[in-house]
Formats: structure tokens, C-alpha cells, sequence
């Protein structure tokens, strides 16, 4: 049942112009930015040849790219979550779901599995650009592995994130504000880090930005893969005891 809740949410995405307005916008900005990372790696090239241990293409090239792409998600996304529940209880669509002979864990997966269907043709699409540097020059394909899998951990907190603030309300708009404004606060959470002293390590691994640099940087740490799977778990936990208490009353 998770994948034919999962399945519809996927489908109901590409129903509506919003998923293929952001496919469309993401792949030619960051078109644009490869391109002008790939023109400066060459312009460059003649003077990395004369150093030792520098950087390759993929750090050049790469790794910026998707942190800007990871930014511009952190803004993206909350427009795509913020109908997955508020919309269902706008439209009194939730109560037939949750009549029906499925668990709330069934049902809360089942939507997070359709965002992370579209999440995975997203990165997907995203990675293209990357594989094609295979064409004339030799990335570091352990950092491509690392760069695939940071990216899709972090779409995927992005996403549990959202799907529980749309659990909180009927209204799409608040939802999408509330999910950027948490996002934003995990994110910038390492820079306040910076200027406390108690508690700074606690404030450094919740941040987003530090798990997903060191990822980007091709550093395969189990504690960064943990800090992601469960932060997802803990959202999804919220959304479920949400909804069921929701159901209750």
C-alpha cells in the first residue's frame, strides 16, 4: 500500500505544472553555472598542472554546483511539500484516506515515498551534467558517489521536514513558510555555532550545511548518514503521531 500511495503522489506531482516549472528552472540555472564552472576549470587548467595535490574537476566543477543547487532546493522544496497533507485536509480528502483500511505509518510513507520519487529524478536529472564531464576529462568518481547520495539524504530531510508542516495546517501557504523557516534555521544553525561557547558542538552537527559539505567534499562519515536517517525518522515520527492524534479527536 506504501507504494500505491507513493505511486499516486508521484503521478499527482507531474499532473499539476508546478513539479515541470521547477524541473525546468532547476536545469537551466544550474546549466548555466556547469557551463561557467567548466569554462573556468579550463581556463585554470594550465596553472593546477604546475601544483601538487590540487583540486581535480570534480571539486572545481561539481561540488560548487550543488551547493548552489542544494540553496536554491532549500527554497524549492517546501513548495512542493506544502500541498501533500494541508491540500488533503482542505479538501476533506484526508478523512476518506484515513477511513480507509491503511495505517497512519502506511499512509505518512506512502506520501514521503512519492516525494522521494521525484526527489530521485530531480538528483537524477542534476547528475547528468557531472557524468558528462566523463566524456573529456577524469572525475573523482567516489566524490560523484558521495556528491549522489549527500544530495538525496538531504532532499530526503528536506522533504519529512516539509511533510510535517503540511501535517500541521489546511493552509498551503503556511505550511511552505514554516517548512523554509525550519530549513533555514538548520541551515545557518553552524554559523550561530560559531559565536557561543556552550553547547556549540551540539548546534555544529545539527546543521544541515556541515553534514552535506563534508559529503560534498567525498568524506563517507557514518555520523553524517546517521545525523540524516534520522532526522528523517524523527519527522516522519512527528507527522504520524500528528495525524493519528488528529484522527482521535
Amino acid at each position: 500500500m506504501i507504494w500505491i500511495i507513493g505511486k499516486r503522489e508521484f503521478i499527482a506531482m507531474f499532473q499539476a505544472p508546478l513539479a515541470w516549472v521547477i524541473l525546468a528552472v532547476i536545469q537551466f540555472i544550474l546549466g548555466y553555472m556547469f557551463l561557467t564552472n567548466l569554462d573556468n576549470f579550463f581556463l585554470l587548467q594550465p596553472q593546477l598542472m604546475t601544483l601538487q595535490n590540487t583540486p581535480g574537476v570534480t571539486d572545481i566543477v561539481v561540488a560548487p554546483l550543488m551547493q548552489v543547487a542544494a540553496i536554491i532546493l532549500l527554497m524549492v522544496m517546501p513548495l512542493l511539500t506544502m500541498r501533500s497533507i494541508a491540500e488533503e485536509k482542505r479538501n476533506r480528502s484526508l478523512t476518506l484516506l484515513v477511513s480507509a483500511p491503511l495505517s497512519m505509518t502506511e499512509i505518512v510513507l506512502g506520501k514521503f515515498a512519492g516525494l522521494m520519487l521525484f526527489v530521485l529524478v530531480l538528483v537524477s536529472m542534476l547528475m547528468l551534467m557531472p557524468l558528462s564531464l566523463y566524456l573529456g576529462t577524469t572525475p573523482d568518481s567516489g566524490k560523484l558517489l558521495s556528491i549522489y547520495l549527500g544530495m538525496l539524504l538531504l532532499l530526503g530531510a528536506f522533504s519529512a521536514i516539509g511533510l510535517y508542516l503540511s501535517s500541521l495546517t489546511e493552509n498551503q501557504t503556511i505550511a511552505a513558510v514554516g517548512s523554509f523557516g525550519i530549513l533555514l534555521m538548520l541551515w545557518i544553525i553552524d554559523w550561530l555555532s560559531e559565536s557561543v561557547t556552550s553547547g556549540q558542538s551540539l548546534l555544529a552537527y545539527l546543521s544541515l550545511l556541515g553534514h552535506h559539505e563534508s559529503l560534498l567534499e567525498g568524506v563517507f562519515d557514518s555520523s553524517d548518514i546517521a545525523y540524516y536517517l534520522l532526522l528523517i525518522a524523527a519527522f516522519l515520527g512527528l507527522t504520524i503521531r500528528q495525524l493519528d492524534r488528529e484522527r482521535l479527536l
